[in-house]
């Protein structure tokens, strides 16, 4: 996800690898990209196992950091590419919405090889979702599940509209509970950002619940602390990430 090195001694490529005490911190991108140049491969299983799933956490807030900054690690997604042919081993996966503003590896300063990624209009699950959820975690060891939706959602003012659509119409469907969960004072309309955004807070929040309720497989894999299902909110006018849950 980033550029990481063990105390005492420097690793020449843009990656997660944990500390020789255990925990994981960012080199500085100005650092990184003075000492070494180009970022050149992919995680790997041994780095990526060492980490916990807070640890993975907080470089996805770091790598979210220097996003806002402006100081994005320098990634060489050739050499990524090359690194991860034969195998990977992401560290987190990102379930996200399609809108075109929310590209989560961008956001949270990620390369090759580092995160998996899906992306659904307004970020709901179905079957099939959840059971990628579980094969990233479950059979290839990512530490953490991360349910990111954002401001000013299209498919959440969608469902507050009440759209039909072809398809679209039970996707539009599974935002709608949200609705009826979300306690707002205000005007109730898909015309009222505030009220739009905290309807999509509420969406990620009962994702997160359909996801442990519906996967007695990740609920375990939780339970016993080996990943960590986390919640979301992107802020498409500052550029924030705000994790809440």
């Amino acid at each position: 996800m980033s550029t990481l090195r063990p105390s005492g001694a420097f690793l020449g490529r843009r990656r997660f690898v944990a500390s020789a005490a255990g925990a994981c911190a960012f080199a500085p991108a100005g650092v990184a990209s003075a000492q070494v140049g180009t970022p050149a491969r992919a995680l790997t299983r041994e780095e990526r196992d060492r980490m916990t799933p807070e640890q993975v956490i907080a470089e996805l807030k770091k790598g979210n950091e220097r996003f806002r900054a402006g100081r994005p690690l320098p990634h060489d997604y050739v050499g990524q590419q090359g690194s991860s042919a034969a195998g990977q081993y992401p560290a987190a996966v990102v379930l996200g919405c399609v809108d075109s503003r929310t590209p989560a590896e961008i956001l949270f300063d990620v390369g090759i090889g580092d995160t998996f990624n899906g992306r659904i209009a307004g970020n709901v699950v179905n079957d099939d979702l959840i059971g990628s959820l579980e094969f990233a975690c479950a059979l290839s060891g990512a530490k953490a599940i991360v349910v990111f939706g954002h401001t000013a959602c299209g498919a959440v003012k969608g469902a507050i509209d009440d759209v039909e659509l072809g398809h679209l119409t039970g996707l539009l469907a599974r935002i709608k509970p949200a609705i009826a969960a979300t306690t707002f004072e205000g005007e109730k309309s898909s015309r009222n950002p505030a009220y739009v955004d905290a309807v999509a807070k509420t969406n990620v929040a009962m994702t997160l619940d359909h996801i442990r309720r519906r996967s007695p497989i990740l609920a375990d894999l939780e339970r016993k602390g080996s990943i960590r299902v986390a919640g979301a909110m992107y802020d498409l006018a500052t550029g924030r990430v705000e994790f809440f849950a």
